[in-house]
């Protein structure tokens, strides 16, 4: 460990001061402090809005930093699209994307850690890289930003969707028709693991089409996001009584289930970070739900209702 010391000559906050004259984030420094790192005139403070006043010594400690192993790390990954300041991967089901106290096992960080792949750091280093999430059950594209620059400009296109993605899903029963959902969604009150439709909840709008109808009346569909809320595509289902084959959080509790969900990101457009050109990546289905497909898909789908016109002109 490395420890420096400092006499303040001004008052103010400890957070705010501290990360001034070291340079380091609010968060960084935050973290020090309630880490117990952080002495004021000899003695530890674990509040960042503590007051600091002139002529008092602030001394902190950076901790060394820890050599993680990621040599047990076996997870097999394709890349999709990559050049000097992204990469685009198409992540397998069972997967949570960054490290959280929860997770226990690896996670899509630490796999791109272990490839030496040069991140950013703008979203912190538990989410090193990350412009946008998918559940852990959920496959398909993500996009990762190689600095810090290019993970600015993809935020900004994510907010303003002009990035976005095409969904596929398979559904417990055929829609009526292609339909839109505009719906507010917001933390389901009654268990919060789960969303809802809620009023004053935040805007959601998402457009659902139909592609093909299986044996057993399941169905293949498509969905466009017009928002990106957490769950989005399955709560909107539930406004229509349908679930995603493999949800075992919004399908009803009688219904058995297959390994895992059976939604996938497949088409992701953007425009590059560095010459505004668009970019549209697909990510093949993976083996486990394009089996699925088929075998119970009674025309089968064929290469063209999946390719990136057909998918795109259904919406």
């Amino acid at each position: 460990m490395k420890s420096e010391k400092i006499v303040s000559n001004c008052s103010g906050r400890l957070d705010k001061l501290l990360s001034l004259e070291i340079g380091a984030s609010r968060n960084q420094v935050e973290k020090l402090i309630k880490e117990g790192l952080v002495l004021v005139d000899e003695k530890v403070i674990t509040k960042p809005s503590f007051k600091i006043l002139p002529n008092m010594s602030i001394e902190y400690t950076f901790k060394e930093a820890e050599v993680e192993d990621y040599s047990d790390i076996n997870i097999d990954i394709q890349r999709l699209y990559e050049d000097d300041d992204i990469l685009v991967i198409n992540k397998p089901p069972g997967l949570v994307v960054h490290p959280a106290p929860s997770v226990k096992e690896p996670t899509l960080v630490d796999w791109l850690r272990k490839e030496g792949i040069r991140l950013s750091t703008i979203s912190g280093e538990e989410r090193n890289g990350i412009v946008h999430r998918l559940d852990k059950d959920t496959s398909g594209a993500i996009l990762i930003a190689k600095s810090n620059f290019a993970h600015e400009v993809l935020s900004k296109q994510l907010q303003d969707r002009s990035m976005g993605r095409y969904y596929l899903a398979v559904i417990n029963y055929p829609l009526k028709s292609n339909i839109v959902v505009d719906a507010p969604i917001a933390r389901n009150p009654k268990n919060r693991l789960k969303m809802a439709i809620v009023d004053g909840g935040k805007v959601a709008k998402t457009a659902f089409s139909k592609i093909a109808i299986s044996r057993d009346e399941n169905e293949l569909i498509a969905a466009k996001l017009f928002s990106g809320r957490t769950h989005q595509i399955r709560v909107h289902l539930t406004t229509l009584n349908r679930y995603i084959l493999g949800d075992k959080l919004y399908a009803p509790k009688s219904v058995k289930h297959k390994d895992r969900i059976y939604l996938h990101a497949y088409l992701l457009y953007f425009k590059h970070p560095r010459n505004n050109e668009l970019v549209e990546v697909k990510a093949p289905l993976l083996s486990d739900m394009k089996s699925f497909i088929d075998k119970n898909f009674n025309e089968g789908i064929d290469n063209e209702k999946l390719s990136n016109k057909f998918i795109k002109e259904l919406f």
